[in-house]
């Protein structure tokens, strides 16, 4: 599902915020941070929502789901360097029957950096696609913000 880009979470928005300190591993020939890494920056933030306000992930492994990425898109605003410290802040953006999205906003001592988006589909453990079962659906709406088309 595409979604309009958004660059900060809701007022109202159930966020987690994760800290990650750049290694110089991580940083390209110009001595900045590789765009690929961005990635795995998104996931750390996105797995720890996911223990912050539900559960570690791999009790969805021991309930027989895995939730796969299916779209990644990052816009890079700023470089980041070695030894920074990044602050990834994450948020569910939207969820439907079998799928869900995350946002994230990057910042560097409070300047934006980079933003981006994950989509997720619910599938089991042989892959099979799936509708997110009523009881994890209901804590799911929970981390999204009031929709004012349904007060």
């Amino acid at each position: 599902m595409r979604t309009k880009l958004k660059l900060a979470p809701h007022e109202n928005a159930v966020t987690t915020q994760v800290m990650h300190t750049v290694a110089f591993y991580e940083t390209d020939a110009m001595g900045v941070v590789h765009h690929s890494n961005y990635v795995r920056f998104l996931e750390h933030a996105r797995v720890r929502f996911l223990a912050e306000h539900d559960q570690p992930y791999t009790d969805y492994i021991s309930q027989g789901y895995h939730v796969p990425v299916t779209r990644v898109e990052v816009h890079y605003q700023r470089p980041c360097r070695f030894a920074d410290q990044i602050a990834i802040t994450c948020w569910l953006a939207w969820a439907r029957s079998a799928s869900l999205g995350f946002a994230y906003q990057l910042t560097v001592q409070g300047q934006a950096v980079a933003h981006g988006t994950t989509d997720h589909a619910l599938i089991t453990l042989d892959g099979r696609p799936t509708r997110i079962p009523d009881s994890l659906r209901a804590r799911i709406v929970a981390w999204l913000p009031p929709d004012p088309r349904r007060s």
